[in-house]
């Protein structure tokens, strides 16, 4: 009896998560479909995109793409749907919730790993876009990533990118992963509160939450990795980051909706590279900018360094990617990881030719 009401339990509180996760998903979605223009319509090929955060900057092709009209000019009805990690968004790919996500790369060799095959299509960026913060109280005890032992870091979620860099920024410094304490703070207002209040000493973001942070003086800049020259420095490389990856069954059988997906967003990666950070804010939701336009176009004129022009993937960024994850990682440092399957070029080059 008490092995059957602990199974019962086990699936009660599985179907508990996938619920929350899947009303999570519909809550999002309720503003953030497109049809034949910008504004909706429902007509096309119908494709759910889940992006680990539609308001954030290193995301920012996503909603970009549906706001210029993109999708619908290729045919395609596009529902983006929006979960605060890119982990969550993982998550909702793999359980077949979604055909897309548009998340880190890195993900794609994690789940290599756990006999998952995704790949990335189109390659947003070339660096993480990411920023190590200090809270304004630490800034005297935290200099560098030497000083992370014995401190609490902010992290979107635990799994997530930040988690991966996080630990491997310590690793490289000579801080093992068990002498700080990860602390899943999301993003936006959860994470600046979290560095107002102390409940973190620091942690890793991205804009619009820097420009945030420096904006009401809660923290200072530890590194930037916010443009190529920030990724060589901290990470030895450019690393792919943001990107729309796909499981690789759901691509072999749907090339012509891929291609149109990829058309789209590169469309949109070549439009940004031709136009200034107030005019792409222009084009976003009003309620992205927070009631500040000028600090939201600061936002995204400090990270439009990192995206990439034509969506392909960056020579050697796959190997360096591999490098980070295996420092810390134990399931990617003993696994032998097929790079090759982790990306594809096919369509983005087609896509620019």
């Amino acid at each position: 009896m008490r092995t059957n009401a602990r199974y019962a339990a086990l699936a009660a509180a599985g179907l508990l998560a996938l619920s929350s996760l899947t009303a999570c998903a519909n809550d999002a979605a309720s503003t953030a479909s497109t049809g034949s223009g910008s504004g909706g319509g429902g007509k096309g090929e119908h494709v759910k995109i889940m992006v680990g955060g539609l308001d954030k900057v290193i995301y920012l092709p996503a909603m970009l793409t549906q706001r210029l009209g993109y999708f619908g000019a290729e045919g395609l009805d596009v529902q983006l749907l929006s979960e605060p990690a890119g982990v969550q968004a993982e998550t909702a790919l793999v359980s077949g919730q979604v055909q897309g996500a548009v998340g880190f790369y890195d993900h794609t060799l994690d789940l290599q790993t756990k006999g998952k095959q995704v790949e990335s299509v189109v390659q947003f960026s070339r660096a993480p876009g990411e920023v190590e913060i200090v809270s304004a109280k630490a800034t005297g005890d935290i200099t560098s990533p030497k000083d992370f032992k014995g401190k609490k870091l902010g992290i979107t979620g635990l799994g997530s990118s930040t988690d991966f860099l996080t630990k491997y920024l310590a690793v490289k410094n000579g801080v093992n992963v068990s002498d700080f304490t990860p602390v899943a703070v999301g993003a936006g207002p959860t994470f600046i509160s979290a560095l107002q209040k102390g409940s973190i000493d620091g942690g890793m973001t991205t804009d619009p939450t820097v420009a945030q942070v420096l904006d009401k003086k809660a923290g200072k800049i530890l590194l930037d990795m916010r443009t190529p020259q920030g990724s060589q420095e901290a990470l030895g490389g450019p690393y792919p980051s943001s990107s729309l990856y796909m499981q690789t069954d759901w691509v072999n059988s749907h090339k012509t909706t891929v291609q149109k997906l990829v058309n789209a967003f590169v469309k949109t990666l070549t439009w940004m590279s031709t136009h200034s950070a107030s005019q792409i804010a222009d084009k976003m939701p009003a309620d992205y900018s927070q009631g500040d336009k000028a600090l939201y176009a600061q936002a995204i004129k400090s990270t439009l360094p990192m995206f990439t022009k034509d969506g392909v993937m960056p020579a050697d960024g796959p190997e360096t990617v591999e490098k980070v994850l295996k420092a810390f990682n134990p399931n990617i440092k003993n696994a032998k990881i097929d790079l090759s399957r982790t990306y594809t070029t096919e369509f983005a080059k087609k896509a620019t030719g």
